[in-house]
């Protein structure tokens, strides 16, 4: 009996340790990609709990636009998470579902782009956390004519493309571009 109420005491913590830390989780993943806006290229995963046929995984095209069940076609491209979630789930709401649980994660972001004096320039998948520094890294390396004081980024803002100077531990952003500048001896 004493073993049998130990071992129940020993489940239910265990149970609410692991909802402590999924909460945790849904609240960093949420802070995060707060005001993270979607674009072409990145991966996303749509759920509708306990709706195994609405959960949808698309990569988003140059359109932005996604087609989703029941509700056809949808933009997706300029929003963040939480607006794309609202916007589903009161598409399904009422006709559809009473009371749906929507949630969109992103399962990759677009990639970034790195050229001038790096060793091997190109498009590289994007990591949270991501400085000029590691993306140089990535692109194994500066080359012996980089210049670490010409370093630009050139980021998409609400349709306008932004130039502006950076330094080693700026950090990147999903589908900027990182250009290295040439210095002189």
């Amino acid at each position: 009996m004493i073993i049998t109420l130990f071992k129940t005491a020993i489940l239910i913590a265990i149970s609410t340790t692991f909802a402590l830390c999924a909460e945790l989780t849904l609240a960093q993943d949420d802070a995060t990609s707060e005001s993270y806006k979607l674009g072409a290229g990145d991966k996303i995963n749509i759920r509708v709990y306990g709706e195994a046929d609405l959960t949808v995984e698309t990569t988003l095209s140059e359109s932005g636009v996604i087609n989703y069940p029941f509700l056809g076609e949808i933009n997706a491209k300029n929003l963040t998470t939480g607006q794309l979630e609202s916007m589903i789930t009161d598409g399904l709401k009422g006709d559809y579902l009473i009371r749906p649980v929507v949630r969109v994660s992103i399962n990759e972001y677009r990639p970034f782009f790195i050229d001038g004096e790096v060793k091997v320039p190109g498009g590289y998948p994007y990591q949270p956390g991501l400085t000029i520094g590691k993306a140089a890294a990535l692109a194994q390396g500066f080359t012996e004519r980089a210049s670490k004081e010409k370093i630009f980024i050139t980021r998409t803002r609400g349709g306008a493309e932004l130039k502006f100077k950076a330094d080693i531990s700026t950090e990147l952003l999903p589908g900027d571009i990182v250009t290295v500048e040439q210095r002189f001896f």
